[in-house]
């Protein structure tokens, strides 16, 4: 193994313990931080399956932490919608322009923030309404890396906070990865290359995880959802700033 490559490998591991504490805490933003900056270390035919891998550490450790309190029924419905929809944007990444997708959901994301400062009390989501945010995040998350931001303001409205929240979209994120690995796997999208790297930034991502569960329960319900807000705007700005 090169030193640039160990040196490359440390940067990476700093960076994603960095980010999947910040998921952790935030619920949403840390995904599309780490799909850029897998991008700019590793270029992004190896950075969109890597990042899919480490997803799955992330989401797992965020979901097992806070496993007492997911949402199971939520989640049940989501994956009615999830799954086949990540399965098939799986299988069409290679053909899609993804980038005016990106925009569209950065758009998507200002206009959910700012509508939700607006009206303070939206009305909850039916538990079936979560089939349909399920195939629109599945399909999202399969062509842009990280979508997870589109069904954050979702499980806002249901009324999720602290533990409940970050536990029931982890496990809500973690079936689409799931699906994702089996579909790039598919397409042939997953190489040596980047089982080696998954396998690598796990130990880092499963103890950013850990410390943002700790980070949470030291949080009081309206500075979560500010929280969960200024992690929105970022994914928007850098879904709309992406090249």
């Amino acid at each position: 193994m090169s030193a640039d490559l160990i040196a490359t490998l440390l940067v990476a591991s700093i960076l994603a313990f960095a980010l999947a504490w910040l998921s952790s805490v935030g619920g949403v933003g840390g995904g599309v931080l780490m799909l850029l900056v897998f991008t700019a270390l590793f270029g992004l035919q190896v950075a969109v399956p890597t990042l899919t891998l480490t997803q799955l550490a992330s989401n797992g450790g965020r979901a097992w932490f806070n496993r007492r309190d997911v949402q199971w029924r939520v989640i049940s419905w989501y994956a009615v919608g999830a799954v086949p929809f990540a399965l098939t944007g799986g299988l069409l990444l290679p053909y899609v322009p993804v980038e005016p997708l990106k925009r569209v959901l950065g758009a998507f994301l200002i206009a959910v923030v700012i509508w939700r400062r607006f009206r303070r009390v939206p009305r909850a989501p039916a538990d079936g309404t979560f089939a349909v945010i399920g195939a629109g995040a599945g399909l999202g998350s399969s062509l842009l890396g990280a979508a997870g931001p589109l069904a954050a303001p979702f499980f806002l409205a249901k009324g999720l906070a602290g533990g409940a929240y970050i536990g029931t979209e982890a496990a809500a994120s973690l079936i689409i990865h799931l699906t994702k690995v089996a579909a790039y796997g598919a397409s042939s999208l997953l190489s040596v290359h980047v089982l080696q790297l998954g396998l690598v930034l796990t130990p880092a991502i499963v103890a950013g995880a850990w410390l943002g569960r700790r980070t949470v329960m030291r949080m009081n319900a309206r500075v979560f959802t500010l929280v969960i807000e200024a992690g929105l705007l970022i994914a928007a700005i850098l879904f709309l700033a992406g090249d």
